[in-house]
């Protein structure tokens, strides 16, 4: 793969590269809280998810997998998606406010389909917080478009 956006045609099995970082910050938590209706305790109240164990709040498994899919569209490496078909997605640990996120990206497989302009990427995903533990995985089928020529 090259930097901007490729094509299928572009991408082999194999090919990987690392987005750009976020912090999940206060705001994003209570947006996501907000825009979603899950104002479940363990997101918006430190001392219920300290007395769960966690150090403070803990970001909506669902908004780091939502922040990922940013990371992965504004990357140096992108796809000329047409349509996002599914995730298989683990929440492996807790996002706090303050983590920095970024994810690593991989080419995991390809498949045409019946349409010549376009074909599916299985692309495997690892989120890592800035201590570089992984806290979210799983993979995304992408359709992406072919190349005219």
């Amino acid at each position: 793969m090259r930097p901007g956006l490729n094509w299928y045609e572009d991408c082999a099995v194999g090919d990987a590269f690392t987005t750009g970082g976020i912090v999940v910050t206060e705001s994003l938590i209570q947006a996501f809280a907000g825009l979603s209706g899950d104002f479940f305790d363990l997101h918006v109240d430190d001392d219920f998810a300290r007395r769960l164990g966690f150090r403070g709040r803990v970001a909506h498994g669902i908004l780091g997998l939502a922040l990922t899919d940013g990371l992965k569209n504004r990357a140096e490496h992108r796809f000329r998606a047409v349509a996002s078909l599914g995730w298989n997605w683990k929440f492996g640990g807790a996002i706090f406010v303050g983590d920095r996120i970024h994810a690593e990206v991989s080419v995991a497989a390809k498949r045409e389909t019946k349409r010549p302009d376009r074909g599916i990427l299985t692309l495997a995903l690892k989120v890592k917080n800035q201590d570089g533990k992984v806290v979210q995985e799983g993979t995304n089928e992408l359709m992406v478009e072919r190349s005219p020529v």
